[in-house]
């Protein structure tokens, strides 16, 4: 069952959700769980010397804790697992400015793109969302992303793909990425850079191998 309202498209964005709909899951059994418990008391006469019962305050400080543990360990696992810095094939700087991208490839020399915000009027299909050269990438290939800023904090966010990477002046980020399918993939940035904060999209177009390096060729 999945209760998160967008297709992933990577590895890790399954993964998020899977988490997101455990979580909803025991906090729709705990809510069950609570409510359960109130008519019960309020609809049976409890003797009053239950709160003073060994065993019943062992359950109720032993539930909650089993509660906690089975939301933190997937929650801390994934945590580290987006992190974790695996054997890449393509390494992708990704720089912020106000109020535009810059990418580089790491593996070919002199390979780097800006990306601006087209007009709205121009804009094909999605305003506000489209840009004048899209980050290309290859699917289902390990690639290695860094973020980094010129000026103020900015944020690469692309929901569908999971990943949200602060790009702080003067600090590399670093996230691991597997796009499983082709296709344009939209994303903005999510820490208010100043006036233009909203015009400032990203559009991640994945292909196949083949016509990625006629692309960096």
């Amino acid at each position: 069952m999945y209760w998160n309202i967008m297709d992933s498209a990577s590895p890790m964005m399954k993964e998020l959700s899977l988490l997101n709909d455990h979580m909803i899951t025991m906090m729709i059994f705990l809510l069950t769980w609570i409510f359960l418990l109130k008519m019960m008391i309020i609809f049976t006469k409890l003797p009053m010397s239950i709160k003073y019962m060994k065993n019943i305050e062992f359950y109720w400080s032993i539930i909650p804790l089993s509660l906690i543990s089975l939301i933190a360990v997937p929650s801390i696992y994934l945590t580290y697992s987006m992190e974790s810095n695996l054997n890449s094939s393509l390494t992708v700087k990704i720089l912020g400015h106000q109020w535009y991208w810059s990418y580089e490839y790491k593996n070919f020399k002199d390979k780097e793109i800006l990306s601006y915000l087209i007009n709205a009027k121009k804009a094909p299909q999605l305003k506000f969302l489209e840009v004048d050269n899209n980050l290309i990438l290859p699917y289902n290939m390990n690639i290695r992303l860094l973020t980094s800023s010129s000026d103020v904090i900015h944020s690469w966010t692309i929901q569908s793909l999971g990943i949200k990477m602060d790009a702080i002046p003067g600090h590399l980020n670093q996230m691991n990425l597997i796009i499983n399918r082709p296709g344009n993939y939209y994303g903005q940035c999510s820490e208010i850079c100043g006036i233009n904060h909203s015009y400032m999209p990203i559009c991640l177009e994945s292909i196949k191998i083949n016509m990625f390096l006629n692309f960096i060729s």
